[in-house]
């Protein structure tokens, strides 16, 4: 389950008991941290933590800064400066080298867009959302915090805000959607100059397992503790079942070529073709090849499997694109010597991670740049 969905989970527990509670979120990074900006976590009046903004270092004190805050009922935000080896503070000198900007905002109940509520609205979504967050780096001034959320085509939801501020929040919302990356801001409003932190938010990845076996068990598995969708399609029932894979997993018996008559494929959909069954994997495989929306096609098995796949379907008269050839991945997985169902299910969710984020999958020991890019933590103007 995502982080998000757990703490819109606690969220609606602790509302349906009346316990007060308040959501931390990292709006601003500077240098380096463990958790980047649109980290959160959720804080109830008794101190229970749900979700994390560190690896550990923060979540003491910022846990007193929360009760605090949530006792005053008013937005606070909170400066960290792990760079400082001797804050006492934070912790055992972690060598992070960062300042973390975290904002705190108690939860009102009574309020249908509060946070909370607008983040909920966010994780029931089919498509990538902007999140905007407002804050003053002046923290005797009033933090607006969670205001907005918004696709790219408009508002979803949010809170009243002067038009001006919400038509910018808008457009650059439109624009961190279009172009899949966060950004960082800053707007005057009635001669206040204020910050802005919009986050992009990805639906959850669609993944696919073509196969119900023992192997499928474990990568379904694997792929829910990602919070990933998973969809499990095979046509022996004595396999595909609810019995045997997690409560999440939608789960369909169904013929090869009737398998996507009931999957809704867009640009996070994959599939892994496994059903150890080759020709119920090529009959699936033909459904694939011109399919314009899925980003990657995993096979299992060997070279010689998927190239005999090649010549079947040349034989057939059927032509496999250059873009169908460059999303299949055959044999499936990334080399990492793996050898158990669980070490080769974390070889294929690893390759269809560095898919989906056009990373290269090599060791970050190679990487001479920062793990993570540090010009898109920059404020730039935005124009009301």
């Amino acid at each position: 389950m995502r982080e998000l969905d757990v703490i819109i989970k606690k969220y609606q527990e602790l509302k349906a008991q009346d316990i007060r509670c308040i959501l931390a979120t990292v709006v601003h990074v500077e240098g380096s941290s463990y958790r980047r900006a649109g980290a959160r976590m959720l804080v109830d009046e008794y101190g229970n933590i749900t979700g994390a903004i560190s690896g550990g270092c923060l979540e003491g004190d910022a846990l007193r800064k929360a009760l605090f805050a949530l006792d005053r009922q008013e937005n606070k935000l909170v400066t960290y400066d792990t760079s400082d080896e001797d804050d006492a503070v934070i912790g055992a000198q972690l060598g992070c080298n960062g300042i973390i900007q975290v904002l705190f905002e108690p939860m009102d109940y009574t309020d249908s867009n509060n946070p909370c509520e607008l983040l909920k609205v966010v994780a029931e979504q089919e498509v990538p959302t902007s999140i905007s967050i407002v804050f003053d780096l002046d923290k005797t001034q009033k933090q607006l915090g969670t205001i907005l959320i918004a696709d790219g085509k408009g508002a979803v939801a949010g809170k009243q805000i002067p038009d001006n501020l919400q038509k910018a929040l808008l457009l650059k919302g439109t624009e961190v959607v279009e172009k899949e990356n966060p950004c960082f801001g800053e707007v005057e409003l009635d001669g206040d100059k204020l910050y802005v932190f919009v986050q992009m938010h990805q639906p959850p990845v669609k993944l696919v397992l073509v196969g119900a076996g023992n192997d499928a068990q474990i990568l379904a598995q694997q792929a829910d503790m990602l919070g990933w969708k998973v969809t499990v399609a095979d046509g022996r029932p004595t396999h595909a079942n609810k019995e045997r894979f997690v409560g999440s997993c939608q789960v369909i018996v169904t013929k090869p070529e009737e398998t996507l008559e009931n999957i809704n494929i867009d640009n996070r959909t994959c599939f892994v073709l496994m059903s150890h069954n080759y020709s119920y994997d090529l009959s699936v495989l033909k459904l694939l090849l011109g399919n314009p929306e899925t980003p990657y096609i995993g096979i299992l098995g060997p070279l010689k499997k998927y190239e005999r796949m090649l010549n079947e379907l040349a034989d057939e008269g059927v032509e496999v694109s250059k873009a169908d050839l460059a999303k299949i991945n055959a044999p499936v997985g990334l080399e990492i010597g793996a050898e158990t169902p669980a070490e080769i299910g974390l070889s294929i969710l690893a390759e269809i991670q560095s898919v989906l984020t056009n990373k290269g999958a090599r060791p970050l020991k190679q990487k001479t740049e920062p793990i993570h890019d540090t010009k898109q933590n920059q404020f730039q103007k935005i124009t009301l």
